[in-house]
């Protein structure tokens, strides 16, 4: 059996996945706020339980909101506090007797999108969440490529370049501060919440990302032209994304997934900011939503 365990601030899931990565079982609980060895006792338990429910010891994937630095074995996980900076793979491996693998959430998300049955014909996917933040995960040939030290991914960290500032105006670009420390990054732009800054900002009115949303499928002019300006963003920092990377397959996850003019407009606006010779991978929506977690972190183990 293949467990795969999506780790998050407020909650820890744990899924039980066969060979197929059909998903068999599964239990959620809160993740532990008060001590490193509560979190590592929380996770053992439910491996154990799903060990004695199975009747045999499941291979473990975790899929984090950060990584393991693959030189120091340390955790950069920087809002589970209790977890940041501490050797999760090796102590849980000791609590749990055998070896414990770990991903990025993003590259969880990417992984169980290539491992579905009609994406395995592409041979490079890339996973783009256009979520609470924004974030992504490169995949080749079924294996997360992760980078040198387990950073690879962190595509919301990438700043918003010249023709983006252009397009958003000079003297009225706003400029927003990331976690990460610096500015203009686009986890702060084309995340959900970047979405409803942005048009709060260029627009003057505040309004949660489905209100806008529905505007623009009203026709209400203001949403329209956000829309549209928000589009060529896009546009523009995936096109830099695609001629970096030239993947066969982009899928989109979290709440913006969802916009479906997204999958209309994104391939019309991709090609002026493409090399003449680049070909528009295939876009799609993410299949497995908020079960690709558990799942990705489940095919860690898959070859």
């Amino acid at each position: 059996m293949y467990y795969g365990v999506d780790i998050g601030g407020t909650k820890i899931e744990l899924a039980v996945f066969n060979q197929q990565l059909d998903k068999l079982y599964s239990e959620r609980i809160a993740t532990p706020q008060n001590s490193y060895q509560e979190w590592l006792n929380a996770i053992s338990d439910l491996v154990k339980r799903a060990d004695q429910r199975f009747d045999c010891q499941g291979t473990i994937g975790l899929g984090i909101p950060g990584f393991v630095n693959k030189d120091t074995g340390i955790a950069e996980i920087t809002n589970i506090r209790i977890a940041d900076s501490k050797p999760i793979l090796k102590d849980l491996s000791l609590y749990l007797n055998r070896e414990v693998r770990a991903e990025n959430d993003a590259n969880c998300f990417a992984l169980s999108e290539a491992w579905d049955s009609e994406n395995r014909c592409y041979s490079s996917v890339l996973g783009l969440i256009l979520g609470t933040g924004f974030g992504g995960g490169l995949v080749f040939d079924g294996k997360v490529y992760s980078g040198h030290v387990g950073m690879a991914g962190e595509l919301g960290h990438l700043q918003l370049n010249y023709h983006a500032l252009k397009l958003l105006g000079w003297d009225k670009a706003p400029i927003y501060n990331c976690g990460c420390g610096n500015q203009a990054c686009l986890d702060t732009y084309l995340s959900g919440r970047g979405f409803e800054m942005l048009y709060r900002d260029l627009q003057g009115e505040k309004l949660s990302a489905k209100e806008i949303i529905q505007l623009f499928y009203d026709d209400n002019q203001a949403a329209t032209n956000f829309v549209q300006i928000f589009i060529q963003l896009c546009a523009i920092s995936i096109g830099n994304i695609i001629t970096a990377l030239d993947p066969d397959l982009i899928v989109l996850g979290g709440g913006l997934s969802n916009f479906d003019y997204l999958y209309e407009a994104l391939p019309k606006a991709l090609p002026a900011h493409l090399m003449r010779s680049a070909k528009i991978p295939m876009i799609k929506k993410a299949k497995y939503g908020d079960s690709g977690g558990t799942r990705g972190a489940a095919a860690l183990w898959l070859s």
